[in-house]
């Protein structure tokens, strides 16, 4: 604890309470400002408010608003560099909000993470020294400025489903959303504060649409369960469940006026309900496949619905007579919006484009396409901006854009989610869009705002790999943006950049001698890399299938990959042989180790195993059978006895691997796909990282106790550690790179 939360202590609780609750707001009311800004740049007053038990995080950062809030207080005479301080500790506050709610130990973690961008500012800094020394428990601390800075478009995180968001809705007054996901529930959400004020049960299947009244009373749900119910949100209440449909219910669009709901279904109809007494208006047929969007026009004349069989129709919904069919698009329709004015349609697409249609008369306005060959821009979610001059767009690749739709250019891209954009929604006065996504996260974003320079010159999609040279001097990290970084532990800088790959790299090794890099790519070869250099010294073609996997034995002499075509090989690097193939598992390799003697390699798979190889023969010498799902990495004690494998089934276990016996299962990320593991050179802990909800743990891998976490923006999806034990190196699905030590505990990684 700090020094504060040590004199509190001795306090009586009442005192703690008042005191906690009172000194900022005091020090606005009686105009001291200097120590009302003394007090929220001060760590050990923000430790000791989020720890107490009648605050948090929520009231803390509240407690930065009352200086604007305040009519008492000549704030406008207060230095603008120090409003500009305490707004960027307040907003680094918000964006780690969701994360300090569950973990309390990580506040200067993230502090640092997301305020080491602000060298310039000498408070920050010297908060963040008081930070760097915190010692109450182990913890890892960012050397490098790696999370998303505040004063970016990213505003706040809504953590809280347990399932993919299908779709998200707006009362009318903006204070509220909610939410429809996967786990069954909606939840309505006081955004602002990160709140969930309300959870409606009620679906016994996914929902996937929700839409809110105009009146902003009552909110109508769509499911899988074949029902739509409608809601008083604000109490909880099922007021109607209206059943008709023989499928899937998978969208839900209001009339203007309030009076019906429109819905769309998997049984390739829409229905009219007049949603107060239940009853089926109309039932609107015609789509050869299921529907899956539906949106009305303002005049609430005609509706709109996008299908699977790649067309969109014009309703008169009033009689059910189809005014016209919109075709061009070359795969599912995924999301319709109608500009404010009325005019046109847009459309999104899993052909990865958004048409402008002028509806009226059927006509293609405009295509708009960001297809990339590396990603999955496939698009599930579109958005209108109140003024109807943007677009937004989200799609699978888990971005999503904001486009100026006339001229058909990418205002901006914003980058956060770590899974498929489903839905979008506008607040009222057209500031924030809340997005929803496949991660289960709802995010809020000032959609105006550029991403900010406080950016890493570094990758620009997923860290699939990474590794360090024997000095620990340099990072190695291998991407899905086909290109390999060199980074310098002293500057955590990318000194070189390694171009050669086609396609994504899924592994990357070192020599032992640290003079050369074997990367590993989807475009079927292996390229050994003079990594000093960046020059490209041999290519290893496999002309069967994309590379996964790559590891070099002790010896140095040979490589051994994993394939997608589901085998391993053996190479001689040095020369281009393939020595053996490697033929026993069912579906792809994911990940290989080989044993510190280099008798044997253990091999990971999508089929759920791992197998043991003498790869000098070529024979299976053991599979090992555990994990429900794929396996996506492994790792090896120092002393060869064991193996540590994590797998997509959110465990990791621990093997003895000459006998195939489990010794221990580990179930510390919940849910969440564990995409990596690694053992630290004293073979004492094993370092994970998963999926999703981007959390990094340190094991006691022996007993299961966990020392330390951190948590990034996304999915851990690699992670090395020094050889001198002292630093880990890890990559996200974002591009970024954290550069962390652990601190605080008397551990030693070291050998």
């Amino acid at each position: 604890m700090g020094e504060l939360a040590n004199k509190l202590a001795e306090k009586p609780y009442s005192f703690q309470t008042a005191y906690l609750h009172s000194l900022a707001s005091s020090s606005v009311k009686s105009g001291n400002l200097e120590k009302y800004y003394q007090t929220l740049t001060d760590f050990d007053f923000l430790e000791a408010k989020i720890n107490h038990p009648d605050f948090g995080v929520q009231p803390l950062i509240e407690d930065y608003n009352l200086l604007t809030e305040s009519t008492e207080s000549k704030h406008t005479e207060f230095p603008s560099e120090k409003i500009k301080s305490l707004e960027l500790i307040q907003e680094a506050l918000s964006l780690s909000a969701h994360i300090l709610a569950e973990d309390k130990t990580q506040l200067a973690g993230q502090l640092l993470g997301r305020l080491l961008y602000f060298k310039e500012m000498p408070e920050i800094q010297s908060m963040l020294e008081v930070a760097q020394c915190w010692k109450t428990k182990p913890w890892l601390r960012p050397l490098t400025p790696s999370l998303i800075a505040p004063s970016g478009p990213l505003r706040r995180t809504l953590n809280g489903h347990s399932e993919p968001v299908w779709a998200v809705a707006i009362t009318p007054d903006g204070k509220y959303a909610i939410s429809a996901s996967g786990d069954c529930t909606l939840k309505v959400w006081d955004w602002q504060k990160r709140e969930v004020v309300h959870i409606l049960n009620g679906h016994s299947q996914p929902v996937y649409g929700v839409a809110i009244i105009p009146d902003g009373e009552y909110a109508i749900s769509a499911s899988v369960d074949r029902t739509l119910k409608v809601w008083n949100w604000q109490t909880g209440e099922i007021v109607r469940t209206l059943k008709g449909h023989s499928n899937s219910v998978s969208a839900v669009a209001i009339t203007p006026d309030g009076k019906y709901a429109i819905s769309g279904s998997f049984d390739l109809t829409l229905k009219v309900w007049n949603w107060q007494t239940g009853e089926i208006v109309r039932t609107l047929k015609g789509h050869s496949s299921s529907v899956w969007a539906v949106a009305i026009t303002p005049d609430g004349k005609y509706a709109i619905s996008g299908s699977f069989d790649r067309t969109l129709k014009v309703w008169d919904w009033q009689t059910g007579e189809i005014v016209r069919t919109l075709k061009g698009h070359s795969d599912s329709v995924s999301a319709v919006a109608i500009t404010p004015d009325g005019k046109y349609a847009i459309s999104g697409s899993f052909d990865r484009t958004l048409k402008v249609w002028d509806w009226q008369t059927g006509e293609v306005i405009r295509t708009l396409s960001n297809r990339s060959p590396d990603r999955d821009n496939t698009i599930w979610a579109v958005a209108i901006t109140l003024d109807g001059n943007y677009i937004i767009s989200g799609s699978r690749d888990a971005n999503f854009l904001v486009w100026n739709w006339r001229t058909q250019e990418v205002v901006r891209t914003l980058k956060g989610h770590s899974n498929s954009v489903l839905a979008l929604a506008l607040t009222p006065n057209n500031k924030y869009v809340i997005s929803a996504s496949a991660d289960a996260t709802l995010k809020v974003w000032d959609w105006q705002i550029n991403e900010i320079e406080h950016i890493q010159n570094g990758h620009t999609f997923w860290v699939r790999a990474v590794t360090t040279n024997p000095d620990g001097n340099y990072a190695i990290s291998a991407s899905a943006d086909s290109t390999l970084k060199v980074w310098s532990w002293d500057t955590g800088e990318v000194v070189r950049t390694l171009n050669g790959h086609d396609s994504w790299i899924y592994g990357v090794a070192i020599t032992r001698d640290g003079k050369y890099v074997i990367s590993a790519s989807s475009d079927y070869s292996l390229k050994v890399w003079n990594w000093q250099t960046g020059e490209i010294l041999r290519i290893l073609i496999d002309e069967s299938s994309g590379v996964s996997a790559v590891a070099i034995t002790p010896d140095d002499k040979y490589a051994i990959s994993g394939s997608f075509d589901s085998t391993l090989k053996v190479w001689n690097w040095q020369t281009g042989e393939i020595v053996r193939t490697l033929k026993g598992h069912s579906k792809g390799v994911s990940a290989v180790a080989i044993t510190p003697d280099g008798k044997y390699a253990i091999s990971g798979s999508s089929d759920s195993t791992l197998k043991v190889w003498n790869w000098q023969t070529g024979k299976i010498v053991r599979t090992l059978t555990g994990h429900l799902e794929s396996v996506n990495s492994i790792a090896m004690t120092p002393d060869g006895q064991y193996a540590i494998s994590a797998s997509d089934d959110s465990t990791l276990k621990v093997w003895n691997w000459q006998t195939g016996k489990i010794e221990l299962t580990f179930n510390g990320h919940g849910n969440q796909n564990v995409r990596v593991v690694v053992v630290t050179p004293d073979g004492n802990y094993a370092i994970s990282g998963s999926h999703d909800n981007g959390l990094l743990k340190i094991w006691n891998w022996r007993t299961g106790e966990v020392i330390a976490t951190f948590t990034g923006e996304i999915t851990i999806s690699s992670c090395v550690v020094t050889p001198d034990g002292t630093k880990i190196f890890v990559g996200e699905a974002l591009g970024r790179v954290h550069f962390l030590k652990l601190e605080g505990s008397p551990l030693n990684l070291k050998k």
